[in-house]
């Protein structure tokens, strides 16, 4: 091998006491080069909602398609229930659960080899108005290599706790009361050394005598200590909103944190000083449920009202504060091609929309034209991830729905998991974790391979 990269690098005959003191230089690096080619890419952590940046895209090949609960690696019951999906770093899994009855909140830590638990932390909370189809563990915590992050939110209290992954606390900063009729449900995302608490309570902003606006603020913490680096108060109010932020990398630019609202639109701050860069007011008067995503260089959001079916969803294309570029509406999405609650998922060229009521649209990132409308079953409350060129979604029924990710629609498979979920898969280090109600169930890694 040493001769033959020698001789086609240079195209000349080499003597060969030159070749004997080339190849005794060479050797070394060639050998480092083998090596970092042939090391296994490290694992990918699933660090928030929907994975790395929100964008639910996994880079495992060992999820399998079909598989019955014979072929789970472990299932395990969970205290209480919850809507909330699991995150992972490393050989632990952190995730909440709620006991309405006894009114006990619980962050979990489990392990992913048997879905043992390896320590669990537990607060006291009073049970409260919500939604019939929310519950008390709705935010997903974010995890880092240094801790993990979870809000426990009631009517009194936003709670932010940080624990080691061994389950010490390390801080808890207690944000003030909280007001959304429908209950909670945004989670924090951690970027770099702050975490980001979105907090859009919702509001009227002339409210009746003697009443005041809730005291709604997108806010900056510092993940080591829980101070407030920094707070953007919230000026205008409306329903509350459920999105959870994503990051924005603008080309040659300085990141940007994303947040969407019905009362502020789509708003862009410097995540490490709260800066405001640019936002996009009175985009729509409904709901903010799903997250906004990032799809060919635009901005997707999506706002609805469940009772109504109203719908109003848009591709915006992102401001400049460098260049004093306001941000514009590239095209509406059409109301019949999305959903309220799960977040759409971009796959290159196209963005899929996996409605509420079991109806999937495909359609061109682009342009927003649709490219297939294919009805699915089932109503679904959490969102879809990628995998492998597939789609996996779980449904309120019991079942998590495989779709081809492609341009032509193909159901590959409907899986009965034995218990309904609201909450969205998560995978890493090649296995996929599926939170239903009150279970976690593992699948595929190693042992999918080896069938």
């Amino acid at each position: 091998m040493v001769h033959w990269l020698i001789g086609s690098l240079t195209n000349e005959p080499i003597p060969s006491y030159m070749m004997m003191q080339l190849s005794l230089r060479i050797f070394p690096l060639i050998c480092v080069i083998t090596l970092i080619v042939a090391a296994p890419l490290p694992a990918q952590e699933w660090t928030r909602f929907r994975g790395p940046n929100g964008t639910g895209i996994s880079h495992a090949t060992t999820v399998p398609v079909h598989f019955s609960e014979a072929d789970f690696n472990w299932r395990v019951p969970l205290p209480g229930e919850g809507h909330s999906s699991p995150v992972i770093w490393g050989n632990r899994i952190f995730l909440t659960s709620a006991e309405e009855a006894a009114g006990r909140w619980h962050l979990l830590c489990l392990s992913t080899a048997d879905g043992r638990e390896l320590w669990r932390r537990t607060y006291s909370f009073k049970p409260y108005p919500k939604h019939r189809l929310n519950g008390f563990a709705s935010s997903t915590p974010a995890v880092d290599a240094d801790a993990v992050y979870a809000m426990m939110v009631t009517p009194t209290s936003l709670l932010v706790l940080a624990f080691d992954h061994n389950g010490k606390e390390l801080w808890r900063r207690d944000l003030g009361t909280y007001t959304a009729g429908n209950g909670a449900g945004v989670s924090p995302i951690v970027v770099g050394d702050v975490v980001i608490v979105p907090n859009d309570q919702e509001g009227d902003d002339n409210p009746p005598a003697g009443g005041v606006p809730p005291e709604s603020a997108l806010i900056g913490l510092d993940r080591k200590t829980g101070a407030i680096k920094w707070r953007h108060k919230r000026t205008r109010h409306g329903p509350a909103s459920y999105a959870t932020p994503m990051v924005y990398e603008p080309p040659n630019g300085t990141p940007e944190v994303i947040f969407l609202s019905t009362a502020h639109g789509i708003t862009s701050l410097n995540p490490q000083t709260g800066e405001l860069n640019w936002e996009l007011n009175d985009l729509s008067k409904l709901r903010c449920v799903a997250s906004p995503i990032m799809a060919k260089g635009l901005i997707i959001a999506i706002t609805g009202v469940g009772a109504s079916g109203d719908r109003k969803g848009f591709a915006v294309r992102p401001g400049s504060k460098a260049q004093n570029l306001p941000p514009q509406i590239a095209y509406e999405i059409p109301r019949q091609s999305f959903s309220q609650v799960p977040t759409p998922l971009a796959v290159g060229d196209l963005i899929f929309f996996w409605g509420d009521g079991g109806i999937v649209n495909c359609l061109r990132a682009a342009t927003g034209e649709l490219v297939w409308r294919e009805r699915i079953g089932g109503t679904f409350y959490g969102s879809p991830v990628y995998v492998n060129g597939k789609l996996y979604a779980m449904n309120a029924q019991g079942e998590l729905a495989v779709i081809a990710a492609s341009e032509q629609f193909k159901l590959l498979a409907k899986i009965p998991l034995g218990e309904g979920s609201h909450a969205t898969p998560a995978v890493a280090d090649g296995v996929m974790y599926l939170r239903t109600l009150s279970h976690l169930i593992s699948v595929g890694g190693k042992r999918a391979t080896q069938q």
